[in-house]
């Protein structure tokens, strides 16, 4: 009976159903924890962890640490190495862009950027003709070099970094070891793919991102830059010394020699990160003697922050630095020259300089992305440039003396100044041009008319009008980038103005460079002579006065 209830129970059944499950699952454990603690199984379990240690380790190295500075002539570049899967070189040309060339396979990407400009070397480089050339023909060398120091420190970097995060992890001397040995297996092999993938010729088709894309004008066919650019840094020397044999020859001649009591003004404009432009500055000021220095605006291209160093040149010219801002200048450029000791900023405001009292007003525009002015700019009323020359005008009015020179950037803001002041400088068009503003003569009443006689032909003959005239500077940069860009190079142009003790016009001299690959030099004396300013003493209703100076 007790047999028989037995074998017919149900909750007997199932308890040696469950006996027999778990002898089965206590023997797959213990087979598997065999297995896990089988010999072998536990090398590779700590060779992956080491291995991952390892890869973690070079990643994290050479993400930090994995950079180096590089003399190139006059730049100093920044390289650094960092994981990539499809690797490839980057070239940061602030504030142009930057070139990404195809230039091996992963797994490492190149960067390189050449975001600062050395004063002290760009200097020694116009200063000496043989530095000029021998840094040309080192900048490959110089580059390869830095690549392979940047690879050898990485490599140790990278090695260094896998052992010190395994000492971290696992506190014993033979997994460390194997991390710097994984670490340096990795490492030769990723510097080895990248070499034995490398393209040279990928230079000659770059990947442009930024502005470069976006402005094609300031970057035109990139080869052709380089190129002119070469020659134009082997004749850079051979122009800035003409310059003062130059002075020397005229200023001997009789048509007009300055008095010890001379102001002579240095007006410059259009520099447009010319890196050549402010050692030109410095020899005109040495070789004429300038007392002040004249910027009409555009002192860079794009305005960017990465620009502003470009302004800490100006103390180095070692005299007075005037200057208003251009389109191509933002605000932050026009706070970086507010910031050097010897910059006066001229934003609708008035200043003395040597007796000359001197007013400016900044463009009213910032386009850097354009050169020329519109036709017509300037003719209406509503337009921002004529607002801004009937601004100056008026500080001008009320300033309750008498100013002597005018500054604007485009020649467009300078017609509501006619008969404010005797000189409006200017720039913006990047060519010389000097002109007679017109002068319009009020009409009189009708009422008036009827009333008083006509005036006598000796009465018109005494009435004085000051006439105006407007110098526009070309390019002291040879506009940038853009002047090497184009077949026919465009000079750099700068002009020494000589004002007498009462502070009037009395001559300039014109000072003309060659542009890219050129050496010629021209300098004209111009004097005012004597028939322009009777011209002056009859006023004209409508147009220019068309008296050209005395040569």
């Amino acid at each position: 009976m007790t047999a028989g209830m037995g074998q017919g129970d149900p909750s007997m059944t199932d308890h040696h159903w469950l006996h027999r499950v778990r002898r089965r699952s206590g023997s797959v454990a213990a087979a598997t924890g065999r297995v896990y603690r089988n010999r072998w199984t536990t090398r590779v379990r700590i060779a992956a962890a080491v291995g991952l240690v390892s890869i973690g380790g070079v990643i994290v190295g050479t993400m930090l640490f994995g950079h180096a500075g590089l003399n190139v002539g006059p730049f100093r570049a920044e390289m650094s190495i960092s994981p990539s899967i499809l690797g490839g070189t980057e070239v940061d040309i602030p504030p142009l862009g930057s070139l990404h060339l195809d230039s091996h396979d992963g797994p490492i990407h190149l960067k390189v950027n050449l975001g600062s400009l050395d004063q002290s070397r760009t200097e020694a480089l116009i200063d000496d003709p043989a530095a000029i050339s021998s840094a040309g023909e080192n900048a490959v060398d110089d580059v390869r070099s830095g690549v392979i120091r940047l690879g050898v420190r990485t490599l140790g970097i990278a090695v260094l970094s896998a052992m010190i995060l395994a000492a971290l992890i696992f506190r014993n001397m033979r997994r460390v070891a194997g991390a710097g040995v994984t670490a340096l297996v990795v490492t030769l092999g990723s510097v080895g793919l990248a070499a034995g993938t490398l393209r040279p010729d990928s230079i000659a088709e770059p990947r442009y991102e930024g502005l470069l894309v976006n402005a094609p004008a300031v970057v035109g066919d990139a080869r052709r830059i380089a190129d002119n650019y070469g020659r134009y840094a082997d004749q850079l020397q051979q122009i800035v010394s003409n310059v003062s044999r130059l002075y020397t020859t005229v200023s001997t001649l009789p048509v007009y020699q300055p008095a010890g009591n001379t102001t002579r003004i240095l007006h410059v404009s259009d520099l447009h990160l010319n890196p050549a432009s402010f050692g030109l500055i410095r020899t005109v000021v040495q070789t004429f003697d300038i007392d002040a220095v004249i910027d009409t605006g555009d002192m860079v291209d794009w305005g960017s922050s990465a620009e502003t160093g470009y302004a800490s040149s100006i103390p180095s010219v070692g005299v007075p630095y005037i200057y208003v801002r251009g389109n191509h200048d933002s605000a932050a450029i026009q706070d970086a020259v507010a910031r050097q000791k010897n910059a006066v900023v001229l934003d609708n405001k008035i200043t003395t300089v040597d007796g000359l009292t001197i007013a400016g007003i900044g463009d009213p525009e910032f386009t850097p992305d354009k050169s020329e002015t519109p036709a017509g700019a300037g003719q209406d009323a509503s337009d921002p440039l004529t607002i801004a020359g009937n601004e100056l005008a008026a500080t001008i009015r009320n300033y309750g003396k008498p100013v002597d020179i005018a500054l604007v950037h485009d020649p467009a803001m300078a017609p509501p100044l006619s008969g404010e002041v005797p000189l409006v400088l200017a720039g913006h068009l990047h060519k010389r041009e000097v002109s007679l503003l017109p002068v319009t003569v009020p009409e009189p009443a009708a009422s008036d008319a009827s009333a008083s006689p006509a005036p006598t032909p000796s009465a018109t003959a005494t009435q004085t009008v000051m006439q105006t005239r407007l110098m526009v500077e070309g390019s002291t940069g040879g506009a940038g980038l853009r002047g090497l860009e184009k077949e026919e190079p465009t000079p750099l142009s700068l002009s020494v103005l000589y004002f007498d003790e009462n502070h009037q016009l009395k001559a300039y001299d014109d000072i003309q460079l060659g542009g890219t690959g050129q050496s010629n030099v021209e300098m004209q004396r111009n004097v005012i002579g004597a028939k322009e300013e009777e011209a002056t003493e009859s006023p004209s209703p409508s147009g220019p006065v068309g008296a050209e100076p005395s040569r």
